[in-house]
C-alpha cells in the first residue's frame, strides 16, 4: 500500500513539472532528428521575401498554415529538412529559386522524462534524440548501493513519432494507477538484450525501485538490514555480508521468520546451517522482509561442569587469602 502511495506521489509530480530542474540529455544534439508534433511552434524564413515569412504552431491534428499555401501542411513526424524542402517546393509556385529556412523555435509537445528512485541523481531531462534506457540510467549516475536492480516505466501518455506501434503500451489497471508500465532488470539490461533496454519516449516516469530489505539478528557479528540483490539472497550470503557469526551463535538450529503471503502473521522455518555450510543441505533463498534469528548455543554439559569447577576454585582462593596481607618484593 505505501509502495502504491509513492508511486502515485512520484507520478503526479512528474506530471506537474515536478520541482526538479530539467536537463538537455544532449545540448550538442538539439534539433538534430526532431521530429516535430502538436504545440510546437515552426519559424520560416524565405531569403528576400519577407512576405513569405511564417510562424506557425502545430495544431492538435499535426498540421500548420504556410502564407500563400491554399491546404495546411501536414508538419506531425517530420523533421525540420523535410519541412523545409516541402515548403520549398509549395513555394515554387509563386518564386522561381525560393532559399526557404524552417526552424522548431518551440518545442511544447514533448515533455521531459522523467526518472526517480534508486539513481545517484533524479531529475527531469529534455529528449532531443532517440535514447534508450541504459543511457538515462548512465547519465543520472547510475544506480545506488540500495537498488533492487529492478526499474518500472510509466508511459503516461502515446509517444507522439514512435515508428514501432507496439511503444503505445495502452491502458493497464496492474497496479491501480491505470497508468501503462514495464518491468526491466539492469542485470538483463547490461548483458545487451535488445528488449530488456528499450527506447525511452518523452513523457515517461522511470523509477529504479529500492531491493527490498531482509534483517538478520542475534550471534552475528554485525547484525542489521541488508538489501536483496537483482540476484536475490541466500542464507550464506546473507551470514557473510553479517561479517559471520560469533562463537556462541548456534548454527545447527537457525530460524527464519517470513510472512505469509496476505498477512502480517509470520511462519519459522527452522534451518540446519551447519548442514548448508558443508554442502549436505541447500542454501536457502531469502525473502523480502525475512527476519532471521541467530540464537546463542546452549552450554554443554562439561562447559558447565568446568564453568562451576573454576568458580568454585576461585572461591576457595579467595577465601584463604582473605585478610592475608602481601609484600612487593623489588
Amino acid at each position: 500500500m505505501r509502495f502504491r502511495s509513492l508511486l502515485l506521489f512520484v507520478l503526479v509530480v512528474a506530471l506537474a513539472g515536478g520541482l526538479i530542474g530539467q536537463t538537455p540529455l544532449s545540448p550538442s544534439d538539439t534539433q538534430k532528428g526532431y521530429l516535430v508534433g502538436p504545440g510546437d511552434e515552426l519559424t520560416g524564413r524565405v531569403l528576400g521575401e519577407p512576405q513569405f515569412d511564417f510562424v506557425a504552431t502545430v495544431d492538435v491534428d499535426g498540421r500548420i498554415e504556410v502564407p500563400f499555401v491554399e491546404k495546411p501542411i501536414m508538419a506531425k513526424c517530420k523533421t525540420e529538412r523535410d519541412l523545409r524542402l516541402e515548403v520549398t517546393e509549395l513555394l515554387k509556385k509563386y518564386l522561381k529559386s525560393p532559399q526557404v529556412s524552417v526552424r522548431v523555435t518551440k518545442r511544447d509537445s514533448r515533455p521531459p522524462v522523467s526518472i526517480y528512485g534508486e539513481v545517484r541523481t533524479q531529475g527531469k531531462y529534455d529528449l532531443t534524440r532517440r535514447v534508450y534506457l541504459l543511457e538515462l540510467i548512465s547519465y543520472s549516475g547510475g544506480e545506488t548501493e540500495k537498488s533492487g536492480g529492478m526499474i518500472q516505466v510509466f508511459r503516461p501518455r502515446p509517444p507522439v513519432c514512435a515508428e514501432d506501434a507496439s511503444a503505445d503500451w495502452g491502458p493497464s489497471t496492474e497496479d491501480g494507477l491505470n497508468v501503462p508500465s514495464r518491468m526491466y532488470g539492469l542485470a538483463a539490461m547490461r548483458q545487451g538484450g535488445k528488449e530488456s533496454n528499450p527506447e525511452i519516449f518523452p513523457g515517461d516516469i522511470i523509477v529504479v525501485q529500492k531491493a527490498s530489505p531482509v534483517y538478520v539478528t542475534g550471534e552475528v557479528i554485525r547484525p542489521g538490514e541488508l538489501n536483496i540483490p537483482a540476484g536475490g539472497l541466500p542464507l550464506m550470503q546473507a551470514v557473510a555480508m553479517s561479517n559471520g557469526m560469533t562463537r556462541e551463535a548456534k548454527i545447527k538450529d537457525i530460524k527464519i521468520y517470513r510472512l505469509k503471503p496476505n498477512s502480517t502473521e509470520r511462519e519459522i522455518i527452522s534451518t540446519n546451517y551447519d548442514s548448508i555450510r558443508k554442502g549436505l543441505a541447500k542454501d536457502i533463498m531469502l525473502q523480502p522482509y525475512d527476519i532471521v534469528e541467530v540464537d546463542k548455543a546452549k552450554d554443554s554439559i562439561g562447559k558447565i561442569i568446568m564453568d562451576l569447577a573454576i568458580g568454585a576454585g576461585k572461591s576457595a582462593i579467595g577465601s584463604v587469602t582473605q585478610g592475608v596481607g602481601y609484600r612487593v618484593m623489588y
